[in-house]
């Protein structure tokens, strides 16, 4: 194929927008279009399949408000309006979460914020997660806004697991597909010596599922490794050790760097992710540079997550369908 060939494929003649592949598996950024007007049915069609195929797209430049940030989640389901959020986090839309919240946390449990996250992420591939993984009914997708970024460092990383699960060889996806796992709040966590408020926080409000460790993509019928560092404790039925070192190998396949893609925040920014079909790596480098970075995130509802066999994901405790 061509180069002109190639780039002419990525317009979409009814839209008028620019659809430009920005890694190899996953990663698109879109132009030709302002997310803030009046948007017509042809404009959001072509974004969303440019997010099914591509499982996370950019917009630079945008102009958005709170107001005009919902506004645009609408378009594509229904926001969700989480129940706990921080002091930074618009009062006015209880749909949109406000990043500098997290600062607050660590405070709450008597840490400082760099301990907070350092004992949550105390390696690489616990901080891979997707949001709200320890939910029955994940979000769908999650669109973030940046308002103020660092000149440099905040960069934040995503991986497609649709690839990651087809990536891997025949033998093990025929295991895998038929496996389940627990997804429960904290298990990442690395307690403080003796007594630790935000472990008892954590036993006072504890969140897990069962989900598949492959789900059915519900849109795309892609099948999905269903993994992330984060919220993942045991595959289900496994013993301890089966269960660790199989779920090691999965993360590793899971954020193989050929299955990624970084993205450089500046002010306008807007990333829009399916969060069924991928997990992102928030950034580790900002956090000594004392450089404000605000961003603003609007989830919209997900489904309850269907294996291979056709059956889905099960409660534990702390979850059920379509309630925040």
């Amino acid at each position: 194929m061509t180069t002109d060939r190639a780039t002419a494929d990525l317009s979409d003649e009814a839209s008028g927008i620019e659809v430009r592949p920005a890694a190899g598996h996953i990663g698109a950024e879109i132009t030709g279009v302002d997310l803030a007007g009046d948007l017509d049915d042809a404009v959001i069609a072509a974004i969303r399949a440019a997010v099914l195929r591509w499982k996370v797209v950019f917009f630079r430049g945008q102009r958005l408000d709170h107001a005009g940030q919902v506004a645009f989640a609408r378009r594509f389901g229904e926001p969700v309006a989480p129940r706990k959020r921080g002091g930074a986090s618009p009062r006015d839309f209880p749909e949109i979460e406000t990043t500098a919240d997290r600062l607050e946390l660590g405070g709450r449990f008597g840490m400082e914020h760099e301990e907070w996250l350092r004992r949550r992420r105390h390696t690489l591939l616990r901080g891979w997660h997707c949001d709200h993984g320890a939910r029955v009914d994940p979000p769908m997708a999650t669109i973030l806004r940046a308002e103020t970024v660092p000149p440099y460092g905040g960069d934040t990383t995503w991986s497609n697991l649709a690839a990651a699960y087809a990536g891997l060889s025949v033998p093990v996806r025929e295991f895998v597909d038929g496996l389940r796992a627990e997804h429960r709040l904290g298990v990442g966590y690395q307690a403080r010596p003796g007594d630790d408020a935000y472990v008892r926080h954590l036993l006072d409000h504890q969140v897990a599922s069962l989900h598949p460790l492959v789900r059915v993509h519900p849109e795309t019928g892609e099948r999905i490794l269903y993994v992330n560092g984060y919220y993942v404790e045991q595959i289900a039925g496994l013993s301890r050790a089966e269960s660790g070192a199989i779920l090691e190998m999965l993360l590793d396949q899971a954020t193989r760097p050929e299955y990624t893609v970084r993205f450089r925040w500046e002010p306008g920014s807007v990333a829009f992710w399916d969060n069924r079909a991928t997990i992102h790596l928030a950034p580790g480098d900002n956090a000594h540079l004392d450089l404000p970075r605000t961003m603003h995130r609007v989830m919209l509802a997900g489904d309850v997550p269907v294996g291979v066999d056709g059956k889905p994901s099960e409660p534990i405790v702390g979850t059920e369908p379509g309630r925040w």
